[in-house]
């Protein structure tokens, strides 16, 4: 079989099993799309920006496991894409990036629309390629497909100049069954003594603490997480990532941890004497200063990535790995042990555990008049029956989904965590309706955030992806306002947002529903207005109490074991 280069880039999307392809044609491109007008296997989502393309490939990969795909052209087109890569790579999202390039005749001479995207990407993607001969562009898309979802996954960007994709010049088309990397080579079974050691330690614990990320939910670890955790009897956390790879309804579950966990969650953290971490990164919100860390702990530490070891803490037994074999080997190692966890002080544990759980560091004023966020987000779960997958943008808004969302499945809870990107709602939303059609998705977001890929509304009319946007919307940006309360004697410098629009109408304006909700008692019937709506996208605007903040909080500088708790919470006092 002969193809041109658009038709090889075609098939070979085919051949990879591709489902759909994000993105928004362009003159380098042109060739490329023509080869798709003339084929129905792969089906391409026409956004309205090319950010809202990554965002969108980025949510149906979180969803679903499947690589994201993106389509992008030369220049102004590739570079309007790197905000959704970098949200990617700060996640390790699997994702191949098709970028159009000028032709390789004119690269280098400041041609129209040319961008350097390799060097420009070079710093967020897992790897990229430029494609300088046509006879290898199957094999290189193979390559790309490979390394963005082995390993550590991660987005890995393919630049293809126009000439290579002339539909006048035809070669033999083959796409290679397998691949393999003399220079890339992923862990994927950890070390026999390694896991042993670490089991070991686990089970001398007094004090133990179960800290997972998103890597557990990349690995299609959770079932074996959940076994391990329960064969255990010990306390666990997720990071925000992290969330839903163990069932958020668990009594041994502490809730979230970090920057706006929960009081018990980042105690239990502080006090503990063995820390098994699986899949984390140790990052700054998890953390808070590094120096007083988990100070009393020995640190066990499972990664698919060997750079992740001991980068930001340092750990006492690594285990290098793919999580699912090492807690599947761990599990083994666990029952076929003569040592048990120490009954005794396990209970004691759980003692000091349940006396901090009682402060209820997550409470809010439940008699008020005006719609508190919290109270919406919970409103939702209970409606869902946490069954649903919930999207966010960043700030506050995605705390409240944290903390009171309840996520007992792993891949229901998409956000950006990592590069904390506003306008990743919405458009993650739209992708992961199209790997889930038949799944209740709804993005919860605010006022801020929404208007940064608001556009994508269009695409949400045109493919029929009936999303459910609950817009949390106080007039401000949330976080920052937060902060400037906090730290600069609330001198809210560009944070209340003036000129908002009447979210209804322009919902309406795009062929969606929009409401309205001011009243506390309005909020049930809303959303269950929302939830009847199967074939239309719905627009809530729920205008919440603009004071509200979000607890519990350790700010810059602070230990686990130093948070600002709402007004009027005294654990001193309390827990005496």
């Amino acid at each position: 079989m002969e193809l041109s280069g658009g038709e090889i880039l075609v098939q070979c999307l085919i051949d990879e099993g591709v489902e759909y392809i994000f993105g928004y044609p362009g003159g380098a491109v042109l060739h490329i799309y023509d080869a798709l007008f003339k084929q129905d296997k792969v089906k391409h989502i026409l956004v309205r920006h090319e950010q809202g393309a990554t965002h969108a490939a980025d949510g149906y990969a979180r969803s679903s496991g499947k690589p994201g795909v993106v389509l992008v052209t030369s220049g102004p087109g590739a570079t309007n894409a790197v905000t959704g890569i970098a949200t990617a790579y700060m996640d390790s999202i699997p994702m191949v990036i098709l970028s159009g390039q000028v032709p390789m005749a004119v690269i280098g001479s400041d041609a129209f629309q040319e961008a350097d995207i390799s060097g420009i990407t070079r710093p967020c993607v897992k790897h990229n390629f430029l494609v300088k001969d046509v006879t290898k562009l199957a094999s290189t898309i193979k390559k790309a497909f490979y390394i963005a979802t082995t390993g550590r996954p991660g987005p890995v960007l393919v630049d293809i100049p126009k000439n290579l994709t002339d539909p006048r010049v035809k070669i033999p088309y083959e796409y290679p069954k397998t691949m393999s990397l003399r220079s890339y080579n992923p862990h994927v079974k950890g070390h026999r003594w390694q896991m042993k050691k670490a089991v070991d330690c686990l089970l001398e614990a007094k004090r133990p603490m179960i800290y997972t990320g998103g890597g557990i939910i990349l690995g299609e670890a959770s079932a074996e997480l959940t076994e391990l955790t329960k064969l255990l009897g010990y306390p666990i956390t997720n990071t925000l990532m992290g969330l839903g790879a163990y069932p958020g309804t668990d009594k041994q579950f502490v809730g979230m941890l970090g920057m706006h966990g929960t009081y018990e969650a980042n105690m239990a953290m502080h006090d503990c004497d063995v820390l098994f971490a699986a899949g984390a990164r140790f990052d700054d919100r998890i953390t808070g200063i590094i120096a007083e860390f988990c100070p009393h702990a020995k640190i066990i530490h499972i990664d698919v990535d060997p750079s992740s070891i001991s980068k930001n803490v340092r750990v006492d037994i690594p285990v290098v790995g793919e999580l699912r074999p090492v807690l599947t080997e761990m599990i083994e190692l666990v029952k076929s042990s003569d040592r048990k966890p120490d009954p005794v002080a396990l209970a004691e544990w759980w003692k000091q555990i349940d006396g901090w759980r009682s402060l209820d560091s997550l409470g809010f004023d439940r008699n008020a008049d005006v719609i508190k966020p919290q109270y919406v987000v919970e409103q939702l779960w209970e409606m869902t029956h946490g069954d649903a997958y919930i999207t966010s943008d960043v700030g506050q808004h995605q705390m409240f989904a944290a903390q009171f969302y309840k996520f007992d499945k792993p891949r229901r809870w998409i956000n950006s965590g990592g590069l904390g990107t506003m306008g990743f709602g919405m458009p993650a939303a739209i992708g992961t309706k199209l790997a889930f059609p038949d799944a209740d998705v709804y993005c919860i977001t605010g006022e801020a955030s929404i208007q940064m890929c608001i556009q994508e509304l269009a695409t949400a009319r045109q493919y029929r992806t009936a999303i459910k946007i609950v817009n949390l919307n106080n007039g401000y940006m949330g976080m920052v306002r937060q902060w400037q309360e906090f730290s600069y004697d609330s001198r809210y410098s560009q944070t209340y947002l003036e000129a908002l629009p009447d979210f209804v109408k322009l919902a309406e304006s795009y062929g969606h529903l929009g409401l309205r909700i001011d009243k506390k008692a309005d909020v049930r019937a809303a959303l269950e207005e929302a939830q009847k709506q199967k074939d239309r996208t719905i627009f809530l605007d729920f205008h919440i109490d603009p004071t509200e903040n979000v607890y519990p909080m350790i700010e810059a500088g602070k230990a686990h074991n130093d948070m600002r708790l709402a007004p009027g919470v005294n654990p001193d006092a309390e827990l005496a």
